[in-house]
């Protein structure tokens, strides 16, 4: 984690006080939720919230949902968010760890463009120390030191989500390149392809992010093609197409649903066996939203759809779910926070 800084004032901070355990707060900023968790310094969880992220809310709101999001943990752990020794926040976008900023959002509120100060102004909230990092880069950190990867030396972690991201760690290092590492969603498999949220075409992202598939769900139902995927969202009183209905859809065998996903499967397919071909990582972790919702029979579903694309088929990968599951991203987070050189 040597290239995390932490951004933020020490005045007002409330560490716990002589001969109380230390515990850390970590926020998952997502497209559609919140994940808030405390960790304890075994990294064990012993609170948890989680609220909408506002689906129109300058980033101002959003950093203000963050905030009550990670009271309300703190709170089921019995602490308040001032008595946390660090706070760390997994974002999507373009990250400026050192500066604290976040950067060109597509899928949280009414996104941004702009380098946004979000460390700085979480730290005024909690009166504390914020280290911002990259979303998936900290789930798949937390996923190596504590889950589905402990057995390897090097691995891929693909959150399948409002968008997809990854992240890598090679020979037990998390590899960032120039800080922008892993942005498998963002590798092209179809020239000229569909647009992505990023602005370009043909993007894995384009075809299987939960964004972009609500879109074309939409396009579909409006000329004519018939779908439960919209009753359940109105039964459901959700605004979007949340992973849990998509799953219901693809239960009930629509069949919209399931030519989407099927899509999703083959450019996913493609674009992570390219990433293999390069890297040669010894395993793949399936996590974000849609990925450990849909669980081990879609993880086995995307190791069928990369093999014709598999350089060497007889040595490849396996495809695992996140074991820390919706709750890695979060509890990355706040391992980032815990780390002496964030």
């Amino acid at each position: 984690m040597d290239e995390i800084r932490s951004v933020g004032t020490e005045k007002g901070r409330g560490a716990p006080t002589r001969g109380t355990a230390k515990a850390w707060g970590g926020i998952d900023l997502g497209g559609t939720k919140i994940e808030a968790v405390i960790i304890d310094e075994t990294g064990k969880p012993i609170g948890h919230a989680r609220h909408p992220t506002p689906v129109q809310g300058k980033p101002g709101e959003v950093v203000r949902e963050m905030y009550g999001t990670l009271e309300e943990a703190a709170v089921t752990a019995g602490l308040s968010s001032r008595r946390l020794v660090g706070v760390g926040v997994g974002a999507p976008g373009a990250v400026d760890a050192n500066a604290g900023t976040l950067a060109r959002v597509s899928n949280v509120g009414r996104g941004w463009t702009e380098p946004y100060p979000m460390a700085s102004d979480l730290s005024d909230l909690v009166h504390g120390r914020v280290v911002l990092g990259n979303d998936v880069q900290v789930a798949v950190a937390a996923e190596y030191r504590l889950g589905a990867g402990r057995p390897y030396r090097s691995v891929l972690g693909v959150w399948w989500g409002t968008g997809v991201g990854g992240g890598l760690v090679l020979n037990g290092v998390p590899w960032r390149g120039r800080g922008a590492a892993g942005e498998i969603g963002h590798m092209v498999v179809k020239p000229d392809g569909a647009r992505c949220g990023c602005g370009r075409r043909g993007c894995m992202e384009a075809y299987a992010g939960r964004a972009c598939l609500e879109r074309d769900a939409r396009k579909a139902e409006e000329e004519g093609e018939k779908t439960v995927l919209f009753e359940l969202m109105k039964k459901k009183q959700r605004t979007r197409l949340t992973s849990s209905i998509w799953k219901k859809a693809l239960e009930d065998k629509d069949a919209l649903a399931t030519k989407l996903i099927d899509r999703a499967l083959r450019m996913m397919g493609v674009a992570i066996a390219s990433a293999i071909n390069l890297t040669d990582v010894d395993a793949v972790i399936l996590g974000g939203g849609l990925g450990t919702r849909l669980g081990e029979e879609y993880a086995d579903r995307l190791y069928e759809a990369m093999r014709p694309h598999i350089f060497m088929p007889d040595r490849q990968p396996p495809v695992l779910v996140a074991e820390l599951g919706e709750l890695s991203g979060a509890i990355g987070a706040a391992l980032l926070a815990e780390s002496p050189t964030s």
